[in-house]
């Protein structure tokens, strides 16, 4: 029996989504792949699945060139038109929405509902952007000028590189692709070097549309590679947009490059969230609100809770408690329906998950549960909650990637607000209270200042109709709903005189 996952019974959906021992993983309207060889594991048990050949650097620029000519046709087709494309696309996905999913969580490692749900996502944004696409447009001002007509034109930026990561290797691309699509743009997407099947995976699911179309496949491009081709994509002046999703150690280093060129960038990257739960909070919402948003995707999501602020009176209860439900936590294979917990995504995780715990205890922590490695196969790590560390401790300021949770305790409104905001990181934050004036101080200027501010909902599971990002260290891109759309575009201000006379502005006479 061969090694990989994809020769064996048990996997063979997985050619259904055009998957095989060896992938191509260079698209650009035909497919390629002439670089290093990659292997893909499954976090679940550490084996591998099947292999992709990465982009060379000329595979690379012969990409960026066939989806620049690419953006020739697409950049006249009308918008409407473009939009129909992405219904296609999305309806596509929903043909091969399990198999699609099932891969998500073989090869990142999430359970299965959630790869499904990943998915959904981009679906979901497909089906916004159909409508999007007939309404985008800018204003048609007044003009003090008689015989003038003020309007606001917008136009594509033209190429749009998407880099994103590993814990959410479809709905990222997603959330850039549909909207970048019906605005007029073509797409370059590099995924994590970590999920290259499900990038190859999805490609081939567009690439098919765009050719049913009688479209350039180099509409929506895909090269699987390293470091090199993300560098690459940071410093070429035609890629009119960079949307980049990572840590902010790395995103910090694309804004440099991309501000040394004056480019554009769109920047989606940690998040160290934080719940406040206040005395007048309703437990029973508390409770599997910050369970799932602690230990949903294995700690590994960027809108992950990391830090949970409780009030003094509630404190104790609301520790045992979410201790209780953490020890009920079905952790199994992701693919299995009934897993509620999965592994951790590699094994450099595991040994970052260990180095912080090391670091809580000797800043002042107290372990209440979790805390070690599970004796079995694959990346798997307990669930961990730990008490008695100080607001400020440099552990609980930094963002680990995985299901570490610090439980905090606060005595005012005031204090909780404040440690809120202390962080580096504005991604999501959310209250627990029925006071509707602290609910309205903390959506005001004075409260948390993040991208995303809720109330009585976890920090994770955000709808795509909002706009997605955050402030700070967490970059300020926006992706997904609301105005998010304007970042892919560029906004001209046009005067046009259908007059015969020549009025300046401000009342200016230059005669």
């Amino acid at each position: 029996m061969s090694t990989l996952l994809v020769n064996r019974p048990q996997y063979s959906w997985l050619t259904e989504l055009g998957l095989s021992e060896d992938n191509d993983g260079v698209y650009n309207g035909s497919w390629g792949g002439q670089g290093q060889v990659v292997t893909s594991y499954c976090p679940a048990n550490n084996e591998p699945i099947a292999r992709v050949r990465q982009a060379t650097m000329a595979e690379y620029e012969e990409t960026v060139q066939k989806a620049q000519d690419a953006w020739k046709v697409w950049a006249d087709v009308p918008a409407p038109k473009r939009g129909e494309v992405v219904r296609q696309i999305g309806d596509a996905l929903r043909g091969k929405i399990k198999a699609l999913g099932s891969l998500v969580s073989l090869e990142m490692g999430k359970i299965y509902v959630e790869g499904v749900g990943e998915v959904q996502e981009y679906v979901d944004v497909c089906d916004y952007a159909v409508g999007l696409s007939r309404m985008i447009g800018g204003p048609i001002l007044p003009s003090e000028r008689p015989g003038h007509a003020l309007i606001e034109q917008w136009n594509p930026v033209g190429l749009v590189g998407i880099i994103t990561a590993f814990n959410f290797p479809v709905a990222v691309y997603g959330w850039n692709n549909a909207i970048a699509l019906i605005c007029g743009n073509v797409c370059l997407w590099k995924g994590a070097p970590t999920t290259p099947l499900t990038s190859v995976a999805v490609t081939r699911i567009v690439a098919e549309v765009l050719e049913r179309n009688h479209l350039p496949g180099a509409i929506c491009s895909m090269t699987c590679g390293g470091a090199d081709i993300g560098i690459h994509l940071n410093l070429f002046s035609f890629v009119g947009l960079l949307s980049f999703t990572g840590s902010t150690q790395v995103g910090k280093q694309v804004a440099m490059m991309v501000q040394e060129r004056f480019g554009r960038q769109l920047l989606e990257l940690g998040g160290n969230n934080a719940i406040i739960v206040f005395e007048d909070a309703d437990l029973n919402l508390v409770v599997p609100s910050a369970v799932f948003a602690s230990v949903g995707t294995a700690g590994q999501r960027c809108t992950t809770t990391r830090r949970l602020m409780l009030h003094e009176s509630v404190h104790d209860d609301v520790v045992e408690r979410i201790a209780k439900a953490y020890k009920q936590i079905r952790i199994g294979d992701p693919w299995d329906p009934s897993t509620l917990y999965g592994p951790l995504h590699t094994k450099q995780a595991v040994q970052q998950y260990l180095a912080a715990i090391e670091q809580a205890k000797q800043q002042g922590g107290t372990l209440v549960c979790g805390g070690k490695i599970m004796d079995r196969p694959g990346n798997y790590v307990e669930p961990t909650i730990i008490t008695g560390l100080p607001h400020d401790a440099p552990i609980v300021h930094t963002e680990t990637f995985v299901p570490i949770l610090y439980v905090l305790k606060f005595k005012t409104e005031d204090e909780a607000f404040a440690w809120n905001n202390e962080v580096k990181q504005g991604l999501s934050s959310s209250i627990f209270t029925k006071d509707m004036g602290r609910v309205f101080r903390w959506l005001g200027p004075k409260g948390s200042d993040c991208g995303i501010v809720n109330v009585n909902i976890p920090t994770s599971g955000a709808e795509i109709g909002g706009a997605f990002g955050g402030e700070k260290h967490t970059g300020g891109g926006r992706e997904s709903g609301s105005d998010s759309w304007k970042q892919y575009m560029r906004r001209s201000t046009c005067t046009i005189n259908y007059s015969k006379d020549l009025p300046l502005a401000q009342g200016i006479k230059f005669e």
